[in-house]
């Protein structure tokens, strides 16, 4: 009896591997079966061709966005922080706002505390001459601003206008600069490469 049950037992296990193979067989092949794995995408932007043909970098306050042009193509359209007081222009050391006006880039930092950094011309002219008018600055401190500005070099940083305005890293998500322009870092990173002390940067409100 106990022979009888064992050759059942072994008929029926031999049935179960029979099914099996049967239903494997008749599954459809994967992809990654007929081609092997499949590949990771690409990423949808192609790499910047450099260098760029007289580049500059327009910001729109109002749409959080950095526009980079290589002469008057647009390359690239980035999501941007503003200062934490976004709207209007700048005025004065500590009112967190980004300015607006016609600017170029002094200086790059790559060792910057917000990952890297492009320096921003302000105060410009428009800037000064307010400043001048409202007593805010010195007849001597607005000329030193002013030579600055004739030199393209970096304006003076330290009177009541503010200044250490840049465009730099650390997260695009929210307002939460002190007056600056924030980027994703793989975005800094790529403009940072793009653009030399010198090209234009307008900004707009």
């Amino acid at each position: 009896m106990v022979k009888n049950f064992a050759n059942g037992f072994v008929f029926l296990a031999l049935l179960l591997i029979s099914a099996c193979q049967t239903k494997l067989s008749s599954q459809p092949v994967r992809a990654e079966q007929r081609h092997g794995p499949i590949a990771a995408q690409p990423d949808p932007r192609s790499p910047l061709k450099l260098p760029l043909v007289k580049p500059r970098i327009v910001i729109k306050k109002g749409q959080r966005q950095l526009l980079l042009f290589s002469d008057k193509k647009l390359l690239r359209t980035y999501r941007i922080g503003l200062g934490s007081s976004p709207v209007g222009d700048k005025v004065r050391e500590g009112d967190r706002r980004t300015p607006e006006g016609d600017f170029y880039i002094f200086t790059k930092n790559d060792k910057s505390a917000y990952y890297l950094s492009l320096g921003v011309s302000y105060p410009n002219a428009a800037h000064a001459e307010r400043g001048l008018r409202d007593g805010l600055i010195t007849k001597g401190q607005y000329d030193a601003i002013m030579h600055a500005l004739k030199a393209k070099k970096r304006p003076p940083q330290d009177t009541a206008l503010g200044g250490d305005i840049y465009i730099h890293g650390n997260g695009a998500q929210s307002d939460w600069t002190w007056g600056c322009a924030a980027l994703e870092n793989d975005d800094i990173r790529e403009l940072f490469a793009a653009v030399s002390v010198g090209t234009p940067v307008t900004i707009e409100p």
